[in-house]
């Protein structure tokens, strides 16, 4: 299969680059066909303007989903996001790597998505959630954070992880993308002395190695479970005889 790795750290040098470094040697260990999107490398202008298109809709007045929607089927997006269009329609899978800064992911990764998940292109009103145009496609995230695992926890006084990345994760299911667990390796930066540091090189060194079966087992995951279109009644509200699956939709108590 067809894999993209999207990396969104600017220091080549760091932990979540040589993690992506482990991604891409394990998937073509495999014989997978791999296609990298560096954002940083890239220099990819994550801020979606008027300025990256010759015509705007309205003519003046810059409509994000109008302008994108309009020039998806002119195809005359922007060559930079056709390009990145391009790897996400060959991909079976994409693995994000990326730092948790400020308790989300980097706004070069927010902005690559707000330019490239293109209205029209990968969605639309009709095509979207359990009828994606990016359905039968997976994802998922490796994602490095200086919080301990304590802290990153659900009671955690950095807050919960798995809450903080919902809103990314939700975003690749209202595209229609299965959203594979994510992996997440905590305690990841450069403040640790003496016996702490030798101990987190150690437990890095070793997350690494283990990246090859990681990949491996991508088949065997069985993805988060989200909400189906048929839990919410016409006007988009849950269901009161329907299980919710995350705190961000439920019932009222």
């Amino acid at each position: 299969m067809a894999v993209l790795v999207v990396i969104a750290h600017p220091d080549k040098n760091s932990f979540t680059q040589q993690w992506a470094k482990e991604s891409i040697r394990g998937a073509r260990n495999l014989e997978h066909e791999v296609i990298v999107s560096d954002l940083y490398a890239m220099k990819f202008d994550p801020i979606e303007k008027a300025d990256h298109y010759n015509f705007t809709c309205p003519k003046n007045h810059f409509d994000v989903l109008r302008t994108q929607e309009f020039h998806s089927q002119k195809n005359s997006l922007p060559k930079e996001v056709l390009t990145e269009l391009e790897k996400i329609n060959k991909c079976e899978l994409i693995i994000f790597h990326f730092p948790i800064w400020w308790f989300s992911p980097p706004a070069a990764l927010k902005g690559w998505m707000e330019r490239v998940f293109v209205n029209g292109a990968t969605h639309d009103t009709t095509y979207r959630f359990d009828r994606g145009k990016l359905k039968n496609k997976g994802a998922q995230f490796c994602v490095t954070m200086g919080a301990s695992k304590q802290e990153s926890s659900f009671n955690g006084k950095e807050a919960d992880i798995e809450m903080l990345l919902w809103p990314m994760a939700y975003t690749l299911k209202y595209l229609g993308m299965d959203v594979l667990p994510h992996k997440i390796i905590n305690s990841v930066h450069s403040y640790h002395t003496d016996n702490r540091k030798i101990e987190i090189e150690k437990s890095l060194k070793a997350e690494l190695q283990n990246q090859l079966r990681f990949i491996q087992n991508f088949y065997q995951v069985e993805p988060f479970k989200f909400n189906k279109d048929t839990d919410f009644s016409n006007d988009g509200v849950l269901k009161e005889s329907v299980l919710s699956h995350s705190p961000f939709i439920r019932h009222s108590k």
